[in-house]
């Protein structure tokens, strides 16, 4: 990556306070970038607190989908790149309140890129998708041809989110690109549903993992900070190659595992002899996804820097120095 494609490079990044986001702002910072942060609820437990990041950004406080508010937000700022993470990421939430996932999700995302359209200064947007875009699929992995399926509140809003993106790269010339990721992990992941993380802090309060699903599930699993170096690529590159507009690109590591399997893999690492309490409880989520990454490894020189068990051992490491906290 370029670090002088960063230096003081006025950037929003939207959804800064979440794993993601907490992440990608320390990397941008590091690289020297002036980044405004996007905050629309304030969590005291984020690593965007606890790294000190909120003296080091011009924090605003609002809704992605208050379309004027973000307009003001870019010019104000003369925002020159975007970087999208703003989502309700939760699965079992969107089941259950629809509503605040669309909200979120799909109308966030036009108010974004109407307000970009109309700001002169934006030359670098990108879209976090999902795998989940893809919906459920007779053939795996999946690669950036497949159309777009998603049948669940999530799925649906992941796969609006990415045709929406599309629309306006491809209809106004946005410089938008598109990224579609598996499921990011990493210290400072506050939501403990996901298997992760809950499994770690189970075995950290010697309690069984528990697991939601019959476990069968495979998924892929990618470190947080691959996935900022990711974000951060796509933004370099597009400048250099703006005929990439519209374009998405899967990031993987390649190595899918079921729920039980990375279950069990972090139970091993951390030497815990505790069983798993599978329950079978999870409902409206697609048994298989896992994506090919070779087009971002041909076009974008992109390869992950950490394998699944070095990304699990920092994981750990982070949560047994903050455990109690």
């Amino acid at each position: 990556m370029s670090t002088s494609f960063w230096n003081n490079r006025p950037t929003l990044v939207t959804g800064a306070t979440g794993l993601m986001g907490s992440c990608l702002t320390e990397k941008l910072l590091n690289a020297g970038a002036r980044i405004t942060a996007l905050v629309r609820d304030w969590s005291p437990d984020s690593q965007f607190h606890a790294q000190g990041l909120l003296d080091r950004v011009q924090v605003v406080w609002g809704q992605l989908e208050d379309r004027d508010f973000i307009e003001r937000v870019i010019n104000e700022g003369e925002i020159v790149t975007v970087i999208d993470l703003a989502a309700q990421a939760i699965v079992p939430t969107a089941n259950r309140h629809p509503y605040s996932t669309f909200e979120s999700n799909v109308r966030g995302t036009w108010c974004l890129l109407e307000a970009c359209r109309t700001v002169s200064t934006v030359q670098q947007i990108v879209i976090a998708s999902s795998d989940k875009a893809y919906g459920e699929q007779s053939t795996l992995p999946y690669t950036e041809d497949m159309p777009l399926q998603g049948k669940h509140p999530y799925d649906v809003s992941k796969s609006c989110t990415d045709l929406i993106a599309q629309s306006y790269a491809h209809t106004y010339n946005l410089p938008v690109v598109i990224s579609r990721c598996g499921n990011f992990y990493g210290g400072g992941d506050l939501n403990y549903s996901r298997i992760v993380p809950g499994t770690i802090q189970s075995v950290l309060r010697k309690e069984r993992p528990v697991i939601r699903s019959d476990g069968s599930p495979t998924r892929d699993y990618i470190y947080v900070e691959d996935g900022a170096q990711a974000y951060m690529l796509l933004a370099e590159v597009l400048e250099k190659k703006p005929e990439l507009r519209g374009e998405a690109f899967n990031f993987s590591n390649e190595n899918p595992m079921s729920v039980l399997e990375i279950a069990t893999r972090i139970l091993t690492l951390m030497e815990s002899d505790l069983k798993l309490d599978v329950r079978n409880e999870a409902s409206n989520e697609i048994p298989n996804q896992y994506l090919d990454a070779k087009k971002a490894r041909k076009l974008l020189g992109w390869n992950p820097t950490f394998n699944l068990d070095e990304g699990l051992e920092h994981t750990i490491d982070w949560y047994r120095s903050h455990h109690g906290q």
